[in-house]
């Protein structure tokens, strides 16, 4: 499978942490509306050396497989991060939106920012290949054994929740939750309802979260990017209001965001300047 784009993760390209990601099933496939991407990461780093990995989050769950087990870990509404330190391993799945009910009977609005064990993934089978080279295909294949009767369960109003998620990631010109809903070709409250019931957030911090990712993508590539004109391009009203909604939905503010960059660049581990 070829690799992915990620905009999610702020500051790849660390020294001594590796990060790829891949597909796991082609369009139309079945697994393809359960799992939007796999990712990988391996690090192995000096004693005493920490390495902040900060992570913007999807509208959606991730299933996390490590040397000590698995788990399911819900949406977050901010900025994460994890710190990476001395040699270790992880697989995960990003899930599509709607597909984390197929994982667990509680409510999607419960399990944001919350971790779950799961105990059936395939732990030990991972743990055999994660060194190999090229390991890609060989833990692909493996998830998709896993997960290819849970794709069974997807039904659709699963599918029209994806649809509509992927309406509020892809088209910029939605800012508002009428256009988005005119666009799916629903009412307003069958929208929220629909995107409360399986993905545990609003259809407005939809909008938000595609907006105020690419934002916070910036912030952290770009120090010099004036917040004016950054609220403008992403259709705030201005820039309070671009700054407010900015906290809610990333968890710091837009100077913070700024400043986590720089200090990423001190060490060499920001990505160069948005052109």
């Amino acid at each position: 499978m070829a690799d992915v784009v990620s905009k999610g993760h702020l500051n790849p390209g660390v020294p001594g942490v590796r990060m790829e990601r891949f597909a796991l099933a082609r369009p139309g496939e079945p697994l393809a509306e359960v799992v939007r991407h796999l990712w990988f990461g391996r690090w192995s780093l000096p004693p005493g050396v920490v390495r902040p990995q900060r992570v913007l989050s999807y509208p959606a769950a991730n299933l996390v497989i490590m040397p000590q087990g698995a788990l399911l870990a819900g949406l977050g509404t901010a900025v994460a991060v994890q710190e990476l330190s001395g040699e270790s391993w992880v697989l995960g799945a990003l899930l599509r939106p709607a597909a984390t009910r197929l994982f667990t009977d509680e409510e999607p609005k419960a399990l944001i920012g919350a971790r779950r064990p799961l105990p059936e993934a395939p732990v030990s089978e991972v743990s055999e290949l994660v060194h190999d080279a090229g390991a890609q295909d060989a833990l692909a294949a493996i998830v998709r054994v896993w997960l290819a009767p849970v794709a069974e369960r997807m039904d659709d109003r699963m599918r029209l929740c994806n649809d509509v998620c992927r309406l509020a990631e892809d088209d910029g010109s939605l800012t508002r939750v009428d256009e988005l809903a005119d666009r799916a070709g629903l009412p307003l409250r069958t929208l929220d309802r629909l995107v409360r019931d399986h993905v545990g957030v609003s259809p407005k911090w939809l909008l938000d979260c595609r907006r105020l990712q690419e934002a916070a993508t910036i912030l952290y590539a770009d120090p010099d990017v004036r917040l004016a004109d950054l609220a403008l391009r992403l259709g705030f009203s201005d820039q309070a209001h671009f700054a407010r909604s900015y906290r809610r939905v990333v968890g710091e503010t837009p100077s913070q965001t700024r400043q986590a960059g720089n200090a990423a660049r001190a060490v060499s581990s920001a990505p160069p300047r948005l052109r």
